[in-house]
């Protein structure tokens, strides 16, 4: 349920409205405060509350009723575009970031070069692979903590923050000076990991499942915020289908529907959905078309020789010549690239 308040409701009259409420019912009250306007979120068992009186209170504009079970990650509840702050890169703004990278570190050479490249051409952050979901058991894994520690190098040769995928929640500890941790398709239902990651203070970059609808999507989200971590990123990756002409296939029309229903940041991941490095680009523009907050984008200095998705790799030359592009087109859009 949710409680939209008049425009004139003091903190102090909300602060009295929540406390009436939770009379009410057994509900946890939150209040969301716009900059327009102040909505309070019920959580909980409504169904034994009355709309009727709490709309006669005098502070009350109108009261809804909501059927989608996410609560936290509803934009009803949150009207306002929430932003995520991943070291001074803002997600969910004005501003439109490109996360660029190879998807696995191989080597302290590979993934500097890299690094500064992918920066010289205007990417954001800087993205790597040192746990690697593979669906083979004999495919490379990625270096594990040895792969951390050169992402650490190639952060401080660059500046660029880091995003990484965690593959075991075990694995925490290591990820402290990482700046965005990534859950990846597979483990987007993984609810214990979520849960544990919601118990931290750092962004987490959370990919949609291959074959998840939209609302499993927003519930994987609810897992982290419902325990107390709301600095969530979504990112559409493609999902299964019939076609085999493409790795995935990319949901364009999951952008607008998230950007509608959620006030979380929305980013696109062209080179999984794809998995061909020729319509990176198509995909990408596609993606700023269709109101995405950012772009996830896969290069490698050597794509033929590289030991994972070297057939979706741009090579840095590539994305150079992209990124001029994409540059462009963000403004038409009325954002900026960095």
């Amino acid at each position: 349920m949710v409680v939209i308040l008049k425009h004139n409701t003091t903190r102090e009259e909300t602060q009295e409205i929540i406390r009436w409420i939770k009379e009410l019912g057994n509900v946890e009250v939150n209040p969301i405060y716009g900059t327009q306007t102040t909505i309070l979120g019920l959580v909980g068992d409504t169904s034994s509350i009355d709309i009727n009186r709490i709309q006669s209170n005098s502070h009350v504009e109108n009261v809804k009723r909501i059927q989608e079970p996410y609560k936290r990650a509803n934009r009803k509840f949150h009207p306002d575009n929430t932003i995520v702050d991943v070291a001074g890169r803002k997600f969910g703004g004005e501003d439109l970031q490109v996360i660029a990278g190879p998807c696995s570190v191989e080597t302290e050479e590979q993934i500097i070069e890299v690094a500064k490249a992918v920066k010289a051409a205007g990417a954001t952050l800087l993205r790597g692979g040192a746990f690697k979901p593979r669906t083979s058991p004999y495919s490379f894994q990625g270096l594990g903590q040895n792969g951390l520690e050169l992402l650490l190098k190639a952060k401080e040769a660059t500046g660029m923050p880091l995003v990484t995928e965690i593959m075991n929640i075990n694995h925490l500890p290591l990820f402290e000076n990482v700046d965005l941790i990534q859950v990846g398709a597979r483990n987007m239902q993984n609810f214990e990991m979520l849960k544990e990651l919601g118990k931290i203070n750092k962004p987490i970059l959370l990919k949609r499942g291959l074959a998840n609808t939209i609302e499993e999507f927003l519930m994987s989200a609810e897992y982290i915020m419902a325990g107390g971590n709301e600095n969530v990123i979504l990112c559409e990756r493609g999902i299964r289908t019939f076609e085999p002409q493409t790795r995935n296939t990319l949901d364009i029309s999951a952008v607008p529907l998230l950007k509608r229903l959620t006030h979380l940041p929305v980013i696109v991941d062209p080179s999984h959905a794809a998995g061909i490095t020729w319509l990176v680009e198509p995909l990408s523009k596609a993606a700023i078309a269709a109101g995405a907050d950012g772009l996830m984008i896969e290069v490698h200095n050597n794509p033929s020789k590289a030991l994972s998705d070297g057939a979706q790799s741009l090579k840095p030359c590539e994305f150079e010549a992209i990124m001029e592009k994409l540059k462009k087109l963000a403004v038409f859009e009325g954002k900026h690239i960095g």
